[in-house]
Parts: structure tokens; sequence; C-alpha cells
């Protein structure tokens, strides 16, 4: 699919690296489809839901280029969902608030958890190494199971990195035309990391920080190597049987969303300097798997996130060491598979993990730390010319500072 582009006010050019960053740099800044506008929940009329700060914020990502988001709110008022722009371009339907979507980076989260479910038993410790579970790839002995979910393993992104002078380094597959051409292709977690251990290591194991998709595809395989049980059905084990998550979707083969979704798109210039628009719906998640190969849902989301924050999957030490941010993490205050940003006073600290699939989709995911406030939801890309990196940030400030702060600022 080509089209021209229509024009916003942000005209830098779109990658996935771009939406990556804009993604986790808003992290770290202050059946059939559902009816359009928000749905109606009982006894929520008299608490006041109709939210018209929120939906303006809502609305906000869409002006600034975005082609659709929606998003759902629980508190001490209920539950509330909105969505905004098109579910497909050419299309006047808006997204479906019950659709499903790729979930990117928030996949992260799930994993953590699962690796710190087995800790919690006694199946492995956070600081014994991972060599001593996955000796076929002669990983360095210093790197321990708590530098992978802490990103402290020094181990080369097989997504692409960025060298000391910030250029960017190419992945397995690179942004463009490499990208659309191999999106559908199935990759094996070893191949994965096989390829990023063909790179030298960022740094010293434990010496310094950098955030890195091979640790949890390394952490994939040690789920499966300490449990005997593929990655999919421990996941069902230990999270989506539980909390009865039924539009959750660990990563496989299947290049399709199983359920009411929105459509993503990815905007390129070709080999002869054309701007090209792909609908980049159809994706394989292998590509990204336990580090990113996830879909679901945003009520889905909010059930996970809001039932790992309330002490419902792990216990009390290690829900601590999970919210534990690393120093050298920075503005980004990273633990094991989440984040924590104090947004101020009169609004508190939340704990977070956004993400971005390998094009085309967004997800956001935040609560606090009782689990009894969540904000979950879906962002895609569409045909405008904008950088997520930029634009991302001032929105979700923003949209947070409505759900969680009432409207007070975040800084």
């Amino acid at each position: 699919m080509s089209r021209t582009p229509r024009t916003v006010r942000i005209s830098r050019p779109v990658t996935v690296t771009a939406l990556a960053a804009g993604l986790l740099a808003g992290a770290a800044a202050p059946g059939p489809a559902a009816a359009d506008g928000p749905v109606a929940v009982p006894n929520a009329a008299a608490a006041g839901q109709d939210r018209p700060e929120v939906r303006k914020a809502v609305q906000a990502f869409v002006d600034a280029g975005f082609a659709g988001i929606h998003v759902r709110v629980n508190d001490e008022r209920g539950e509330w969902v909105d969505s905004a722009g098109v579910r497909k371009l050419g299309s006047a339907a808006k997204p479906p608030t019950d659709g499903l979507f790729r979930l990117g980076s928030s996949t992260k989260a799930f994993t953590a958890t699962l690796v710190l479910q087995l800790v919690a038993e006694g199946r492995i410790g956070l600081d014994t190494p991972v060599a001593d579970h996955l000796p076929q790839f002669g990983l360095d002995r210093r790197i321990t199971v708590r530098m992978l979910l802490q990103h402290t393993s020094g181990v080369y992104n097989y997504t692409g990195e960025l060298d000391s002078g910030g250029k960017p380094e190419p992945g397995l597959i690179m942004p463009g035309e490499d990208l659309v051409e191999k999106r559908l292709r199935s990759y094996r977690p070893e191949e994965l990391v096989r390829f990023a251990l063909s790179r030298p290591p960022r740094f010293e194991p434990g010496k310094r920080w950098g955030y890195s998709n091979t640790n949890y595809t390394l952490a994939q395989l040690l789920i499966e190597k300490v449990t005997g049980r593929s990655y999919a059905e421990q996941m069902k084990r230990g999270i989506l049987r539980p909390l009865a998550l039924r539009h959750t979707v660990p990563p496989s083969t299947r290049t399709g969303i199983p359920g009411p979704h929105s459509h993503g798109y990815y905007r390129y210039q070709d080999t002869t300097g054309q701007w090209k628009v792909v609908d980049v719906t159809r994706q394989n998640p292998t590509y990204l798997g336990a580090a990113g190969g996830m879909i679901s849902s945003s009520e889905d989301l909010h059930t996970f996130f809001s039932a790992l924050n309330s002490g419902r999957l792990l216990p009390p030490g290690l829900l601590a060491e999970m919210r534990k941010p690393h120093p050298g993490s920075g503005a980004l205050s990273y633990g094991l598979g989440m984040s924590v940003q104090d947004l101020g006073p009169g609004c508190g600290t939340v704990f977070h993990h956004n993400g971005s699939a390998l094009a085309g989709y967004g997800s956001i995911m935040y609560s606090t730390p009782d689990g009894k406030k969540t904000l979950t939801g879906s962002i895609t890309m569409g045909d405008a010319a904008i950088d997520p990196s930029q634009a991302f940030p001032k929105l979700q400030e923003n949209l947070l500072k409505e759900v969680f702060c009432g409207g007070r600022t975040t800084s």
C-alpha cells in the first residue's frame, strides 16, 4: 500500500527504532468491535464517568498524527474506556475499545514475572549464573539471572544498538524495506541469541545498564530449560489461567491478530528515495518473542498489572526486587521488567512498562503501587510523517496528568 502522507506539525521520518524510542522515552517522561465512544459501566454515571479532560488528552494523540488510540482507566470511580482516531486508514470507524493489539516490550513484565515465580519456587536463583542453565551459548559466567531482567548483562541487542557516538548499528532486521520484507519470517530464539553473541558485548556484566531485547530472549530459553515446558505453556500456567486472561496470546508463528483490532502502519523510504506507507498489521511475533511478541487487550493488561502490583502473582520480597530501579538506568528507573515513576506531589508513584512492536503498534501499561488504579491501552501508527520519539513523551505526560493527578502537573 502506498499513499501520500498527510502533513502534521512533526515531519521527521518514522522507523521502528523511533517508535521504540518514543515509547521508552515516554515511559520516563512525567469478538465484535465495541462501541465507538466510552463504554457505560454499571453504577458509573453517578460517579462522573464522562472524564472530558482525559478524553481531550486521548484525542491529542490523534491530533499529533497517530492513526488511533484506545485507553482504559480503572480506579475508585469504576472503569472508563475511550478511543480516538481510526481503526484503519480510509475508514471512519474508531479503534475498538475491546480490540487486541501487539504489546511490544510490555511483554517483558510478563516474562520477568514468570522468571521471578520460578525464583519464588526455589527452582532458580536471581544471582546464579545463566550459563549454568544455558551452557550451549558460552555466556560469560558473570551474567546472572538478575542481570537479564535488569538489562545489566552487557549482551548486544539483536534488534540494533546505538554506538558510542549515537549512530545506529543494524540489528538482525534493519529499518526500511528490510523490515517490510522480513516481518513475516519466523525466528528461533537460539538464532536471535547467536546473532547477538556474534557481536562484541556492550560492557562487562553488571558494570553498566543497557536495554537489550536479547536479555529477555535468554530469559525465555531459561524458563523453558528450567520448567521443561514451552514459554507459551508456562505463561498459561503461571499467569493466563490463574488470572483468566482470555485475550492474551503468547508469541507464536501466527502472523494475524485473533480478534477485533486496529491496523498498524509503517512509513519508510524505499531504495529509490520514495516514501511509502505499508499496512504491517500482520507480523511474525517470533522476532520479538518473550521480549515483545505478545498480543493482548487493554482489559487483560489491566487485570494482569493490577494483580501483579497488588501482590497476587509474586511474594512481597520479589515484588520489591522487581520495583527496585537500577541506578544506571537513569530517568527510566528500570527494575526487573518494570519501571518506577514519581509523578510529583499529590500524584504519587506509578509502575509501568510500555512497549512497541516491530512496527505500527505501541502499548501503555501503568499502575499505582497497590494496583487499584491502572491505565492501559494501545496506539497505532498511520501515514503521518511524525517521529514518535519526539511526539510521544509530552502527549503521554499530559495523559498521565489527567488520569493519575486529576489534571495537576506531573513536574
